[in-house]
């Protein structure tokens, strides 16, 4: 669903009293008699949807999605890097000052601040008839859904942290919980939710991208994986069998005209309400373009790790739609149909410039306009021909055509969905769960589906990785994990859920982990904010 930012104008009408902006202002938890209450302003269901709706909101944000869940999921794997302001990363010295884990931290509680707020007063909702049992039902389920999914990202990006269920209590004193009590709420969350919320056949389009059955129990089975309950978590994986699909071209995964298909369980709506410029006051999001080549873009600000290029067994078709790099076109049918990369404005000019050192940037190996990703012999590493830069980039990120970053007319700012959960994972994590369980011939039957998919059609029977053949079956599903995932939202997080991260790391490029630092640090702030919190040791 494209959210239609006018329902969540309600918010603004009052609702700071009644949903508390964040969790560690006391004084927001007040009655004041000058603002409308939740009996005199929810009276129609329109507010109730908006109510919800609001929470969704959590998560149209750039730094939230990027910064954080994007860039542990990613450069923790040390499958990329960071060329901006945050190569602490490269090195996994992460500050706990670093602003967009704080951003993560605010809206995440902001957005459990509004689901405890709006549970109780869509249950009043229902009890008064202005909510029909089935929209009542619905939208609880929703609510569930998005604390329990937020409480997820917490859990597995900060371990254990503070949990607060409650609408306006103790708010920004909690403690921290325990990483397995938290993953103990959000099953317990993602349980209410799945027994709440219909199958995605059964919503309107126009209500397209909210969360379904399916996401819940998508959910539900990662978060028992967590607390090594993997039988459980096979009986929820199980329930999806039938309802979502594996696409037949794994190129099509990303596609910007693909979006909500039948493969994705849930991913985050965006849509274009403005100028997609600089001074954009939609919620469009830069996620695509920054990590797009400076040559294209002017940008280029995260690149892929030219080891996770050359790490795909020879015929796997991911390789070209997951890694782009020196000599390769664009394989995206939306961008080959804008033109291919020869069409982009700083292309163009490029190779019209008189210096002989921008026209030979611009200039492929048959001395026409270059049609791809640099050249082997002039790899695009950047106007500063850092050699720190390998030349290779997102390809899952590089597929909203209209895109050009700062350039042309400076299409900065996209619309393409991000995709936090597909059925291609939770065919992974089954294969995990069965193999962990004792059943090895189904794991590799559940595997092979995805492999097949990889390779069009069927896989090679020998398992090769890194040039390395692999025989072990959770070996296998690690490394599917990442030449599946990486580029999207979740290989470094599956690693680490597998309790193989550091481990991983270390055995495919030589890196070794500092000791606490799978887990971020929590924010300062929010440290010097509530007395009751710790800081992850490590930091």
């Amino acid at each position: 669903m494209k959210f239609n930012k006018k329902y969540i104008y309600v918010l603004s009408v009052g609702l700071a009293v009644l949903l508390p902006l964040s969790c560690k202002k006391n004084f927001l938890d007040q009655t004041d008699s000058q603002h409308p209450t939740a009996t005199t302003l929810f009276d129609k269901p329109a507010d109730g949807i908006a109510l919800v709706n609001a929470i969704y909101d959590t998560y149209q944000n750039a730094d939230l999605l990027k910064k954080s869940l994007w860039y542990y999921a990613n450069f923790q794997s040390h499958d990329f890097f960071n060329w901006g302001n945050d190569r602490f990363y490269n090195t996994y010295a992460i500050p706990s000052t670093f602003g967009a884990i704080e951003v993560f931290w605010t809206r995440a509680y902001v957005g459990i601040a509004r689901a405890n707020s709006a549970l109780p007063i869509i249950a009043k909702m229902k009890a008064n008839g202005v909510l029909t049992a089935a929209l009542a039902d619905r939208l609880t389920g929703e609510v569930y859904f998005l604390r329990g999914m937020t409480y997820y990202y917490l859990a597995a990006s900060f371990g254990g942290v503070p949990l607060e269920l409650k609408d306006g209590t103790n708010l920004g004193l909690t403690p921290r919980s325990t990483q397995d009590q938290v993953f103990t709420q959000v099953v317990s969350d993602l349980t209410a939710a799945a027994g709440l919320l219909p199958w995605k056949e059964a919503l309107a389009d126009a209500d397209k991208g909210r969360a379904t059955k399916g996401a819940a129990l998508g959910y539900l089975g990662a978060a028992q994986m967590w607390l090594k309950k993997y039988s459980d978590a096979l009986t929820s994986y199980n329930q999806l069998t039938g309802k979502y699909t594996l696409l037949p071209n794994f190129i099509d995964v990303n596609e910007y005209d693909k979006q909500n298909n039948d493969e994705s369980l849930f991913e985050v709506q965006f849509d274009v309400a403005g100028t997609q410029s600089w001074g954009a006051s939609n919620e469009v999001a830069w996620i695509s373009t920054f990590g797009m080549p400076e040559e294209v873009t002017n940008f280029g600000y995260d690149y892929a790790n030219a080891a996770l290029a050359s790490s795909f067994q020879d015929g796997d078709l991911r390789r070209v739609a997951t890694v782009i790099g020196p000599g390769d076109e664009n394989p995206s049918p939306g961008i080959k149909a804008r033109g291919g990369i020869k069409s982009y404005p700083l292309v163009i000019s490029g190779f019209a410039s008189t210096d002989p050192a921008v026209k030979a940037k611009y200039t492929g190996d048959d001395g026409k306009i270059i049609n791809t990703c640099g050249t082997k012999t002039r790899p695009w590493v950047g106007s500063d021909n850092s050699q720190l830069r390998t030349g290779y980039y997102n390809e899952k990120f590089w597929r909203d055509p209209t895109l050009v970053g700062n350039s042309g007319d400076q299409t900065i700012f996209g619309a393409q969905n991000q995709v936090l959960l597909r059925f291609g994972e939770v065919l992974l994590s089954k294969a995990e769960c069965q193999a962990r369980t004792g059943d090895a011939a189904g794991a590799l039957a559940t595997l092979k589906q995805v492999r097949d998919r990889a390779f069009g059609g069927s896989a090679p029977l020998t398992f090769i990785s890194d040039g390395k053949v692999i025989t072990d079956p959770l070996q296998m599903i690690y490394s599917e994990y990442r030449h599946e995932l990486s580029g999207e939202y979740s290989t470094f997080y599956d690693l680490r859920r597998a309790g193989v991260a550091t481990d991983f790391v270390k055995s495919v490029y030589g890196v070794t982990i500092p000791a606490g630092r799978e887990l971020y640090p929590i924010p300062q702030f929010e440290i010097g904010l509530n007395p009751n919190l710790t800081q992850n040791p490590g930091y």
